[in-house]
């Protein structure tokens, strides 16, 4: 049986960092992986993370299992600090999963059960991952044009103009802020416009906020999500704790799904516990609860978003300090949109063979579509970085 099976495709950015890895320069710069580093290069357990981990070894009892749909009280805090007070907490279904990839992957089989003849767009470019699942569920996906490579934005009369062939019953997948791999983001009159044309096709938006707290804050990089919520009948949200808590290895999500009509919200909560008894059962808990004991406590929850404010300006920083020395190299203006870009990525617009070329000539790692971690830089080898693009004529 086993001999019928294929090798698959080896994933671009887990081979980019194996190469990384190989690499035997010493002044070689990683700003493929999409895990965020501070100046020393790691990626520290925040404060109040630690602390809620002392709080819960002392506390905790057993190790039994939470419900399918997980701890309440996570799915509580967490609806609360995406959703805040758009939508009624009773018109909200929601349950845990093993990160956000987890509540991405759940999200497209629900609307696979919903409808099996459901289109998903998704913008190009988009997460890989997305693209990935889709295509293991069998799931019809659509692109729409989304970053226009010129200006390093976004071509919204494009997006739009792709978006008006949805159909009743199709989901379009939509990036809540700091659009992963470009870094460019809609403002909240462009997603009125999106929400007024789905409402008015009959198709269901889904939300992927994988960075809240990374853009502009807490609440504006909720703001999208929220105005989706209270303005759509039906909407899907994935909800990754990985990036704004630091719990990566925790696999921490949530996924909610949106019924503004009432009635809804047993039959959608049932048939997401139902799912995550396919899948994995019951989800992982350690994550989840340490999430929720720092968002209910209001001392560990004022470190928390300090400490995460000083990871986004610490990251506006480094944009800026980017920006700047390329305007200096290069005598224009033509990157001033990397200080614009939000959250963790940006999409340089420059071609494989580029991108190539940093790394052979430079040891500079970024995937080969130009997305850039941003994170991955200081304020040492930001000097280093605008040389080199300057060097190979991006």
């Amino acid at each position: 049986m086993f001999s019928n099976l294929k090798q698959q495709p080896a994933d671009k950015i887990l081979a980019l960092i194996q190469a990384f890895r190989e690499d035997p320069r010493e002044n070689k710069i990683d700003l493929g992986v999409g895990v965020y580093k501070n100046a020393q290069g790691q990626t520290p357990i925040m404060r109040a993370v630690k602390a809620a981990e002392r709080k819960l070894w002392e506390e905790e009892t057993t190790k039994t299992y939470v419900t399918l749909a997980g701890d309440a009280a996570f799915s509580d805090t967490m609806i609360s600090l995406v959703l805040g007070d758009a939508v009624a907490r009773d018109r909200v279904a929601a349950v845990a999963t093993p990160g956000g990839t987890g509540a991405v992957r759940q999200a497209f089989e629900l609307v696979q059960m919903a409808n099996p003849d459901a289109r998903v767009f998704v913008s190009d470019p988009t997460w890989p991952n997305h693209l990935s699942i889709l295509k293991h569920l069998g799931i019809e996906t659509v692109t729409y044009r989304y970053f226009d490579t010129e200006t390093c934005g976004v071509d919204f009369g494009a997006m739009m103009a792709d978006l008006d062939q949805v159909k009743a019953g199709d989901l379009v997948l939509l990036h809540g802020c700091c659009h992963n791999p470009t870094g460019a983001n809609l403002n909240l009159m462009q997603w009125q416009q999106v929400v007024d044309l789905l409402n008015a096709k009959g198709a269901v938006p889904m939300i992927d906020i994988a960075y809240q707290g990374f853009g502009d804050g807490l609440d504006k990089d909720a703001a999208a999500t929220r105005l989706v919520a209270a303005n759509c009948p039906e909407a899907l949200i994935a909800a990754s704790c990985s990036k704004n808590f630091g719990i990566y290895r925790e696999r921490t999500g949530l996924l909610m799904a949106v019924a503004q009509e009432k009635g809804l919200h047993g039959v959608m909560q049932g048939n997401l516990a139902y799912l995550s008894r396919q899948n994995y059962s019951f989800p992982p808990d350690h994550g989840g609860k340490l999430v929720s004991i720092v968002l209910s406590d209001d001392v560990l929850r004022a470190d928390w978003q300090v400490e995460l404010e000083e990871v986004r300006q610490g990251m506006l920083a480094l944009r800026e300090q980017l920006a700047d020395e390329l305007r200096r190299l290069s005598g224009s203006d033509r990157f001033g949109f990397l200080a614009q870009h939000r959250g963790m990525f940006s999409r340089l617009g420059a071609s494989p063979d580029k991108v190539e070329r940093l790394r052979a000539e430079h040891g500079i790692y970024m995937v080969g579509d130009s997305r850039m971690n941003i994170a991955g830089l200081n304020s040492r080898t930001v000097p280093v970085l605008a040389q080199a693009i300057i060097d190979v004529g991006i």
